[in-house]
């Protein structure tokens, strides 16, 4: 990328007669009295929020190319480029909210504490994804307490898939809601058992596969949703059938506190949670594609290491959210940030 200055160039006219002057008028700007253009404030946001280099290592670059940079001025410029998309992530969220189809995880996030001089809080990321129509929202909370949740889902209705964190619970039985669990985290919990029991633990994660080939198989040919239902009837429901019934048994045969006793319990009582996904060709077998979603969160932690302070850790949650939807749509991310930021200051 290049720096440059824009030159405006207003011409004055005198009215006859001493009327008045007419001037040209200046475009608008993304941010009043800033002399950041669309395209630096969206690179700013793209190389932090996208390509996860810090704030400090840019002013560095910028410093580099012969342009000193307050660290101040840019995290003014962020944090006024986040106020300028709220209603855009208010948006989003009815959308995300409007679906009949959620997956919902969280994420840990280090955040600066006013109180405790030089020490951060653990605060949680809350991520909900429309696989479906592919949109996700990122709703920051200071804690991994169930009223997050609880608050952002309060009028969703339909298939709400989560891993087995009982902060979920709440929802079970929930009119309207119905939970489903993820295959993905039963899988890990035997895969975590074989030095403890491998005969029990690989028989179980080979069913297991076996359901995961099918699911395979579907998306290679490019089922239809009714198409992906029949399937699954037909070939999934014996193998989970079969396999809960093996669980079951057992279970009464090991050590409830070892890791396979565990990942049996795990699965014995969430398996009716688990099977849910062959009742609708739309749903998935796990929750991977939200912790898809949320791995860029996962990188970035490690380069800038925390947020400022928890209003910025909800600016962050806005443009992970509208920055990820984009990616899921295979949207270039500079290019429609610049094009919002060109636009959004003269919008209605």
């Amino acid at each position: 990328g290049e720096l440059f200055v824009k030159k405006y160039v207003r011409i004055k006219y005198a009215k006859p007669d001493g009327e008045g002057v007419l001037i040209g008028k200046l475009p608008s700007r993304p941010l009043e009295k800033a002399m950041a253009g669309p395209g630096l404030l969206s690179q700013i946001v793209i190389d932090k929020y996208v390509d996860h280099l810090p704030l400090h290592r840019q002013m560095q670059r910028f410093e580099r190319n012969g342009v000193k940079l307050p660290y101040s001025t840019l995290t003014d410029w962020v944090s006024s480029t986040c106020k300028l998309i709220i209603p855009l992530y208010d948006a989003l969220k009815r959308e995300v909210l409007q679906s009949g189809y959620l997956h919902a995880d969280e994420t840990p996030i280090k955040v600066l504490d006013r109180d405790k001089k030089g020490q951060t809080h653990r605060g949680y990321y809350w991520v909900y994804q429309d696989s479906i129509n592919k949109l996700v929202l990122f709703d920051y909370q200071e804690g991994r307490g169930r009223e997050g949740p609880l608050v952002m889902l309060e009028g969703f209705q339909g298939y709400l898939q989560t891993d087995g964190y009982n902060a979920y619970e709440i929802f079970k039985g929930r009119a309207g809601i119905t939970l489903m669990h993820c295959m993905a985290h039963a899988r890990r919990m035997f895969n975590e058992a074989l030095d403890n029991d491998r005969q029990r633990a690989e028989y179980a994660m080979s069913e297991i596969q076996k359901l995961y080939a099918i699911e395979r198989s579907c998306k290679e040919e490019n089922l239809s949703f009714d198409e992906i239902r029949i399937v699954r009837l037909d070939r999934s429901v014996p193998i989970l059938t079969s396999l809960g019934k093996w669980m079951k048994e057992q279970y009464l045969e090991v050590t409830p506190r070892s890791p396979i006793g565990k990942a049996l319990a795990y699965s014995i009582e969430r398996w009716e949670n688990l099977s849910i996904y062959t009742k609708d060709g739309m749903l998935n077998i796990d929750n991977n594609p939200v912790e898809n979603s949320i791995r860029p969160v996962a990188v970035g932690r490690k380069n800038y290491l925390f947020a400022g302070s928890h209003e910025a850790a909800q600016r962050s949650a806005m443009l992970y959210s509208l920055l990820g939807t984009c990616k899921m749509h295979g949207i270039e991310p500079y290019a429609w940030l610049r094009d919002v930021l060109q636009n959004i200051a003269d919008h209605p």
